[in-house]
């Protein structure tokens, strides 16, 4: 009864993050934002670029687009999985996300 329990709350990835005290979204690849203030946003498990502009950028996740905008958006730095926006940045919003 307990293991069904666990299935239906968590599943698998659940478990583990249970098991090893991790969050549940790192285990699940879910995109992770941060930002400093108005000026940098940190991205954490995108899937790439859709978009790229100094007002607007578009970034592809498992969640859905994240769309920045502003002014001055730069990409400060990226890699296959992270990236760093920095500039003004006016709203951040989900496009398409699926309520992850």
């Amino acid at each position: 009864m307990e293991r069904n329990r666990k299935d239906r709350d968590g599943g698998v990835l659940g478990t583990v993050a249970e098991l090893f005290d991790l969050p549940a979204d790192i285990i699940a690849g879910l995109p992770r934002l941060e930002m400093v203030g108005g000026r940098q946003l940190y991205l954490e498990h995108h899937t790439g670029l859709l978009s790229y502009s100094d007002t607007q950028i578009d970034a592809n996740t498992i969640a859905g687009v994240l769309r920045v905008r502003g002014e001055r958006l730069t990409l400060m730095a990226m890699t296959a999985g992270e990236l760093r926006i920095g500039g003004r940045i006016a709203s951040v919003e989900w496009v398409g996300a699926d309520g992850c």
